[in-house]
């Protein structure tokens, strides 16, 4: 199964790329399909590419509930 998960945008890079931070992990992918990002910006990653923005609020949500599940380790609190 594959998940598409929240994670926060840590660094804008050349092209559509940025780098976005998620339980510690940081990894590049596309911005490609999604517009007016910025720094601090959660977005929901699925294979490498950024499918939309998401609140902060509801990232927070979604964040916790995979870490009750024990699919993220506990230190995912969103900032």
């Amino acid at each position: 199964m594959c998940l598409a998960i929240p994670a926060q945008v840590v660094e804008l890079r050349d092209g559509d790329n940025a780098v976005v931070d998620l339980a510690g992990v940081r990894k590049e992918i596309s911005l490609a399909l999604v517009e007016n990002i910025e720094i601090g910006d959660y977005v929901i990653v699925h294979v490498g590419y950024a499918l939309n923005k998401l609140d902060p609020e509801e990232a927070a949500k979604t964040l916790e509930l995979f870490a009750e599940i024990g699919q993220l380790g506990d230190d995912t609190t969103v900032h």
